[in-house]
């Protein structure tokens, strides 16, 4: 997939703006999450966002659009375009923080693809790679460590749900003001940004100005992941309600065979429940005050069912399953949650038939809903201590790093070197050989992290799979809804939005599990949400809104 490169499950939560993220992931907060609530939204309102103009590329075989919907292509584009002009650098190195989740790339000097990578952009990129793949907080140490020491990168990438803290004071102190760089028609300066839908720039909002770069990533949230093959002796994967979604799955159990048909994920699986009772994405707005999706009869619906599928015996037994794309694989498990960008990676990795259920009504009469994600993961900040003049500069390599899919640059960028790092098969599709896997895979997730194209369906050698997952993508639009909060910002939930939110699916694994019961959650799991964070983030966010809607 062209700008993708992500592959830890536990970062899926960056794809949901529900609120109600992978119960593996931290709730995902609006980027900037520490903001003072009323006079951030009010400065927002009147922000131009950057102009939105598509990048002048091959036409896809299948068509994408700025609300989301992903360009596909069923082969690697032809007559790519080419990049015109010098380098963006100015020789000077460009040192940058950023993540991986996985194994960390060979150092730039033993590394091809990282020294032609700094040729091209004339600069040489010196990045922090911080690896996450052990502790949730270790980018977030890393990250309070240099801000400590003073000693800043000339690039900073700002996660989504890493618990970052005074995130806007933080901005004023410690960053360049980006506004007059990017907003509105400014942004035309760097074409590969205009390309950047609206939806992630959303994001890299804070207090009323554009606070950074921001990155982009599909707009698509979790989706439940099917084996195909797993449900033939079913019928397939169609379902009438959730109640013959049930019954189909009691007929595919067999624990003789080691076969379950849910993966141990309570609270990922009653998520997906709940959108068959139509339930909200997040916060959204009824007769004039927020609701939560937690506070919805849908919500409890969706519980309700994940209960009586646990009593029936359908999840995995053991909670601590580490095999889960294995056992589905091997047809002993039938379905899983994942983040869409996620399955994009699964469904070119593995040859196993994935699918996505697209969420239909759990009874007769009722309107599934599905969820919508940020579409960016963070955002990166130039440290204000780079001179103002080389602001420009730092934009023309993020432009550059930018480049869409059609482009000989993201060619390179996603690929590396022809004939050392990838080949062409006989039907001209690229993949990497195995010089390519240790050095480009690598070296460009930790880039995407702070740098990143919009995202696109290219998966090499399977073009009826791509030509399936576009037509999923089309469905679930038209059912999809933004959470109504993105954009503005809650101090609550930066201090205690994660911890409550962990605090809320322990409990609700308990309840799943039958250590609880149901009535619990109504007289104690959901009093205590709203007591410790719930609504004090109802009262900032209607703040927020409120007086951002009079400007």
């Amino acid at each position: 997939m062209a700008g993708q490169g992500f592959n830890r499950r536990a970062f899926l939560g960056a794809a949901s703006a529900t609120g109600i993220t992978l119960a593996a992931g931290g709730t995902l907060t609006a980027c900037g999450s520490g903001a003072k609530s009323g006079a951030g939204a009010a400065a927002s309102a009147k922000l131009k966002l950057p102009a939105y103009v598509p990048a002048n590329v091959p036409k896809p075989d299948l068509p994408g659009n700025a609300q989301g919907l992903d360009a596909g292509y069923l082969r690697y584009p032809k007559n790519l375009v080419k990049h015109s002009g010098p380098a963006p650098g100015d020789g000077e190195a460009i040192t940058a923080l950023t993540e991986t989740f996985t194994t960390m790339p060979p150092a730039m000097r033993r590394n091809a693809y990282w020294q032609e990578l700094n040729k091209r952009v004339g600069s040489e990129i010196r990045m922090t790679i911080v690896n996450g793949l052990g502790e949730e907080s270790v980018y977030r140490s890393k990250f309070n460590a240099l801000i400590a020491g003073g000693d800043l990168p000339d690039l900073m990438w700002f996660p989504p749900n890493q618990g970052l803290k005074n995130v806007p004071q933080l901005l004023e102190a410690k960053f360049h003001d980006l506004t007059e760089y990017l907003s509105g028609d400014a942004v035309k300066e760097y074409p590969n940004l205009a390309n950047i839908p609206p939806y992630a720039w959303q994001t890299a909002v804070v207090n009323g100005r554009i606070a950074g770069y921001a990155v982009p990533y599909g707009r698509m949230g979790q989706v439940y992941v099917a084996n195909e093959d797993f449900w033939k002796p079913v019928g397939g994967l169609q379902f009438d309600s959730a109640q013959d979604f049930f019954e189909k799955a009691k007929d595919l159990l067999d624990t003789k065979r080691k076969k379950w048909v849910l993966e141990p994920a309570y609270v990922n699986h009653l998520n997906q429940f709940a959108m068959w009772y139509g339930v909200q994405n997040g916060w959204q707005e009824k007769d004039g005050k927020l609701v939560n999706a937690f506070e919805t009869d849908e919500f409890l619906a969706g519980l309700e069912f994940a209960v009586k599928c646990q009593k029936a015996g359908l999840f995995y037994p053991d909670p601590n399953l580490r095999t889960t794309l294995e056992k589905l694989g091997g047809g002993f498990l039938g379905l899983h949650v994942q983040s869409f960008p996620g399955f994009l990676n699964d469904s070119a990795m593995y040859d196993w038939p994935q699918k996505v259920v697209v969420p239909f009504a759990a009874e007769k009469g009722m309107q599934p809903t599905w969820g919508y994600g940020y579409g960016s993961v963070g955002f990166t900040a130039i440290n204000n201590k780079v001179p103002k003049k080389r602001v420009k500069t730092l934009l023309k390599v993020l432009d550059f790093l930018s480049a869409p899919m059609g482009t000989e640059t993201r060619l390179f960028l996603d690929n590396g070197l022809e004939g050392r790092h990838w080949d062409r098969s006989k039907d001209g599709d690229v993949v990497l050989n195995d010089k390519g896997n240790a050095e480009v895979l690598t070296t460009r997730q930790a880039i995407n992290f702070f740098s990143n194209a919009p995202q696109s369906l290219y998966l090499p050698g399977k073009s009826e799979m791509t030509r399936g997952i576009h037509e999923t993508e089309v469905e679930l639009m038209k059912i999809a809804q933004a959470n109504a909060t993105i954009g503005y910002f809650s101090d609550t939930n930066a201090s205690k939005g994660a911890s409550s939110s962990a605090e809320f699916n322990e409990a609700l694994k308990d309840i799943v599990a039958g250590r609880e019961s149901i009535a619990s959650f109504k007289k104690d799991v959901l009093p205590k949400w709203r007591r410790t964070a719930g609504d004090a983030m109802r009262s900032e966010y209607e703040t927020a809104m409120a007086k951002g809607k009079k400007k």
